[in-house]
């Protein structure tokens, strides 16, 4: 079918005749008048030449909940603002972010990427939730009111530009906000059939831009024109046909193959970069769309709706960013996600699609290290495999938190977070800064400005944060030291079976760094580090998180021994002088192990070379080093505890280290099996998932359906010394999101009471309950798809979850069984001498930034038939006392 087009010039050509001076002239189809009354001449300092994004670092705002420059802008009268609630609009604006450019470049960012700026779907009566953050469109081409105006994005640009700043602007083409659906029925034949249209508070039931008003699948001349798949919500996120076709979350989607819609979106976005001086772009929901359409949006197009990079050259930008959002993570040593990321950035005959996808595997290996005490391994192999899979990781923008996920602070320690950050600082990629890391927010989408949600009455702009000057110093570090932006990191060293050392080596030609991390929390030993430096090298000290980064030089052997006090991070730069050493001595040794496999605590020996006192160092922990004297003859033995060690998968290793005179022995590595016995194991109704009351009701989202997964079928606990293992039998189990930890629409909560303990908690975080039976909770885990988060009960109270403990627990998944097995090692709860006595309680809800709501009336992904605010978030639960 011939598609009729507008008339008007299309917004492509609109920049470029905006570019050309000719303002008078220049429209653009469905531009609201809000806009166009405005001043929209081009000025000087709209637009500059790209940056190397290489060396670039981003700050990432959501508009709504940054600062609000306008108040007059906040309520638009549709029952869509209220700061007091999340699901609502705050006030934040475009005109609040530009008078904070001074506080975001005095963090030392240099790119401010900021959430759509696009006239939304206000709010969605099916999903109990509003379009405050930008990813609902109803108009592609104008600034939606709760924003500001036209005007006020390009005076947002120019702040910017004049500042030696850049701006990314968030853009989608997956999908519109939700018009329509298919609540009950749908036919791929026939798409009239189920159809519903869902009305805004005004009535509207379809975009306002053409062609995107085509949306009413009962009209013949609409079903004709395929803007739309005609489609419902997406079942299972596994099938390639409907992550391309469905619907993500009940959002209309557009049929990307259709050259109409292909233009359109490439003239949309074009708009924005002649208009506004646009930078870079970041694609919202990439992996909603085919791979090829990026090389089309990119690049094709003929001379009237050109490719985004060319529209960008005309602007003067020949190295306008465009990176996508892939939300998949990997297992530990996995990379099957990591290569699908990678097919977008290079097709299979290695055309280039986006220049950069987020890097969302090492966002989440940066997360099971540094804030749930994983083996710094995991990290050292995600290094490794990143710059392996990927043709330049260094235009991967990388990140610690973000809008959607849980703040760092949520489930890791201040330290920890300092650490995380110094490494994607101190890494290949594109660093970026969530809004509010840098004040220590622990909500994921809480306030900046005093009046918006979650700020609790105070504006959070302090430039003397704690945080906020750690990061000024950290981001400068990179900046000073173009080897961290630019050079290929060399892993050196990791612990393969606890918190600890990681090690990497930076280097870009000649220049190089050193960076070494210790992610316990209590010191550990870097014996013998191979830096693969000359001998005499001097390692200059750059930056410490705790310490100061004393400089070092390598020995005879091109290696470095020292010890790192809990939760260091130290940066060398590695000099070209090289100074003569001393003669080196011997080291002390240790006997070969009395096998590679283990099965209990051991005997160890060994000799002592020069030393009357030697520490045995297990995998690093200078802490609980036991202390051993040799005898007359420099013989040494002593007796290892594994009381910790539940992997029998991972790799340990022993070191004698003679803290006097800084030697330390070879390593010998070992596995241990240990012998779990069970403890208990409790049977639980099947179909009792329906809270306290009975009244409760799964989300109306297929991907709950009839799998029930919160029903909890029986409770199992083993223990083998002081270690933990807890199996639950659920009703189901399933991973149709991809989740990162093997299940999901499910969230586990256990909270574990330990014997002949005082203290403890009787609130359930966040959960609006108190534990059952006068219980007191010593330990808490809460954990779904995509979160690991082990707490103590110190700081705990019904809002605040306690304090973050590592290492966390370890997550194995049966699905055939319908079993997750969670493994808490003795460290990780105290090293209790005894389970005996000891009180587990187990809830189910599920989790998404938050607990899910619980609401009255059924909702798309909300729980019903309760009052959340006051009622439990428990659908299933079971308690067990162990003898």
């Amino acid at each position: 079918m011939q598609h009729d087009r507008p008339t008007t010039t299309s917004a492509y050509a609109f920049a470029i005749c905006l570019l050309a001076g000719l303002n008078a002239g220049c429209a653009v189809k469905d531009v609201p008048p809000s806009s166009s009354s405005r001043d929209e001449r081009v000025g000087d300092g709209l637009h500059v030449p790209s940056p190397d994004w290489r060396d670039q670092v981003i700050y990432f705002a959501m508009i709504d909940r940054f600062d609000d420059g306008d108040p007059g802008n906040n309520d638009q009268g549709a029952g869509e603002f209220d700061p007091t609630q999340n699901a609502r609009y705050s006030g934040g604006d475009l005109a609040g972010l530009t008078r904070r450019v001074d506080y975001i470049r005095g963090l030392g960012a240099t790119t401010l990427w900021i959430t759509p700026p696009v006239a939304n779907r206000w709010w969605d009566e099916a999903a109990q939730y509003g379009g405050y953050h930008g990813y609902w469109a109803e108009n592609f081409v104008a600034v939606d009111r709760h924003y500001g105006t036209l005007a006020e994005y390009q005076q947002l640009s120019r702040t910017l530009h004049a500042a030696g700043m850049y701006l990314v602007q968030d853009i989608v083409v997956n999908h519109t906000g939700n018009y329509f659906s298919y609540p009950q029925t749908w036919s791929d034949s026939d798409p009239a059939k189920g159809f519903v249209l869902q009305a805004d508070r005004s009535g509207r039931t379809a975009p306002t831009q053409w062609p995107f008003t085509q949306n009413d699948a009962r009209k013949a001349a609409d079903r004709a024109a395929s803007i739309y798949h005609w489609t419902p919500s997406i079942g299972d996120h596994r099938s390639t046909d409907q992550t391309l076709r469905y619907q993500l979350a009940d959002l209309d989607d557009l049929d990307t193959e259709n050259p109409v819609v292909r233009d359109t979106l490439r003239d949309s976005y074009a708009y924005w970069i002649g208009a506004v001086g646009v930078d870079g772009f970041r694609v919202d929901t990439a992996f909603y769309v085919a791979p090829a359409f990026f090389a089309d949006f990119l690049h094709g197009g003929d001379a009237r709706h050109p490719g985004i990079l060319q529209a960008a050259a005309a602007s003067g930008r020949n190295g306008f960013h465009v990176f996508g959002e892939g939300f998949a993570m990997d297992k530990p040593f996995e990379d099957v996600q990591a290569r699908r990321i990678d097919r977008y950035m290079r097709a299979a005959d290695g055309t280039t699609l986006l220049p950069g996808m987020i890097n969302f595997p090492l966002y989440g290996s940066l997360g099971d290290v540094f804030a749930r005490g994983h083996p710094t391994a995991e990290l050292g192999a995600r290094i490794r495999s990143m710059m392996r899979v990927h043709a330049q990781p260094h235009l991967m923008p990388s990140f610690v938190d973000n809008h959607d996920v849980d703040r760092f602070l949520s489930g890791g320690s201040d330290a920890g977070l300092r650490q995380a950050l110094l490494a994607i600082l101190t890494l290949p990629g594109i660093p970026t800064i969530y809004y509010g890391t840098e004040q220590g927010f622990t909500a994921q989408r809480a306030a900046m400005f005093a009046t918006g949600h979650g700020a609790g009455g105070v504006d959070h702009f302090d430039t003397g944060s704690p945080l906020y000057r750690f990061l000024r110093d950290a981001i400068a570090l990179r900046r000073d030291q173009r080897v961290l932006s630019r050079g290929t990191p060399a892993v050196l060293d990791e612990n393969a079976a606890a918190p600890g050392v990681l090690a990497y080596r930076m280097q870009d030609g000649a220049d190089a760094a050193i960076v070494v991390f210790n992610t316990a929390d209590r010191a550990s030993l870097v014996d013998r580090l191979d830096t693969g430096l000359r001998p005499g090298t001097v390692l200059h000290g750059l930056f410490g998180l705790v310490d100061t980064a004393h400089d070092r030089i390598v020995d005879s052997d091109g290696r470095i021994s020292l010890v790192l006090a809990p939760r260091e991070g130290l940066v060398w730069r590695v000099g070209n002088e090289v100074r003569p050493l001393a003669r080196a001595i011997g080291m002390p040794s240790i006997d070969p192990l009395p096998a590679p496999l283990l099965h209990g605590d051991f005997v160890v020996s060994g000799d002592a070379v020069g030393a009357d006192e030697l520490l045995l160092v297990l995998d690093g922990d200078l802490a609980n080093a036991r202390r051993v004297m040799p005898d007359a003859q420099g013989r040494w033995r002593t007796e290892v505890d594994t009381a910790s060690l539940i992997d029998p998968d991972l790799d340990h290793q022993l070191v004698a280290w003679d803290a006097r005179g800084g030697r330390a022995s070879l390593r010998r590595r070992f596995r241990v099996a240990r012998q779990w016995r069970v403890l208990a194991d409790q049977s639980d109704p099947a179909g009792d998932d329906s809270g306290p009351s009975g009244a409760y009701r799964y989300p109306d989202d297929a991907g709950w359906g009839s799998h029930r997964q919160l029903d909890l079928r029986s409770v199992q606990v083993s223990g083998s010394g002081g270690a933990l293992r807890v199996a639950l039998t659920m009703n189901d189990v399933t991973d149709s999101w991809n989740p990162a930890n093997g299940f999901d629409h499910v969230a586990v909560t256990m909270f574990l009471q330990l014997p002949d303990r005082g203290g403890g908690v009787r609130a359930m975080p966040l959960q609006n309950a108190e534990l059952p039976g006068g219980m007191r909770w010593h330990y808490r885990l809460r954990a779904h798809g995509w979160t690991n988060a082990l707490y103590s009960a110190e700081g705990a109270d019904a809002g605040h979850e306690g304090t973050p403990a590592t290492p966390g627990a370890r997550i194995e998944v049966d699905r055939g069984r319908a079993r997750l097995v969670f493994s808490f090692p003795a460290a990780a709860i105290g090293s209790p001498a005894s389970l005996s006595g000891a009180r587990l309680y187990v809830t189910t809800w599920d989790y998404d930034g938050g607990y899910r709501p619980l609401q009255p009336a059924a909702g798309t992904h909300a729980f019903s038939g309760g009052d959340g605010r006051n009622e439990p978030l428990v659908m299933d639960d079971a308690m067990v006392r162990l003898p």
